[in-house]
C-alpha cells in the first residue's frame, strides 16, 4: 500500500451467477438481481451500476469544487450518464459519458466546475486513459 493514504470506506459486494446472477453487499443495503443488457432478465447490469456510481461520485466532486469557490450548487443540478458496452477487433470494452446540466450557473463557471471535478473525481481517475470518456456541459 502507498504510505500517505488513508482508506476511507471498502465496499464488500458478493456476487454469485455473473451477468445473471445477484449482488449483495455485506451490510445488506445493495441487494439486487442482475441480468444482462437488452436480455430477458428483471435485473440491472455493470453498465448502469457503473453510471449510477461514476455520476454521483461526480457530482460529490463539483460540489466540493463549487465550495472551493465559494459557490453554492443549484438544486436542478444533473447528471445523465451513458455507458456503452462495446465489442471491436480486441473484444469488448467500455465508452462512457457524463451530460452535465448546471442551470442558473454561468456557463464558464460550470465549465470550470466541471473540468475540476473530471480532474479530482476517483471515477474519472479511474477510468483516464484505460476506456473512451466524455464529460460535457448539456
Amino acid at each position: 500500500m502507498s504510505e500517505g493514504i488513508n482508506t476511507l470506506y471498502t465496499a464488500h459486494v458478493h456476487v454469485t451467477g455473473g451477468r445473471e446472477g445477484s449482488a449483495r453487499s455485506s451490510d445488506g443495503r445493495l441487494d439486487l438481481r442482475l441480468s444482462t443488457p437488452g436480455g430477458p432478465g428483471q435485473g440491472t447490469n455493470p453498465e448502469q451500476l457503473f453510471a449510477a456510481g461514476w455520476s454521483a461520485c461526480f457530482e460529490g466532486a463539483m460540489a466540493i469544487a463549487a465550495k472551493a469557490k465559494g459557490i453554492t450548487l443549484p438544486p436542478g443540478l444533473a447528471i445523465d450518464a451513458e455507458v456503452s458496452l462495446r465489442r471491436g477487433d480486441d473484444g469488448f470494452s467500455l465508452a462512457a459519458r457524463l451530460n452535465v446540466r448546471v442551470p442558473g450557473v454561468d456557463t464558464d463557471i460550470a465549465r470550470q466546475l466541471i473540468e475540476t471535478a473530471h480532474r479530482t473525481c476517483p471515477y474519472s481517475k479511474a477510468i483516464k486513459g484505460n476506456i473512451d470518456a466524455v464529460v460535457t456541459l448539456a
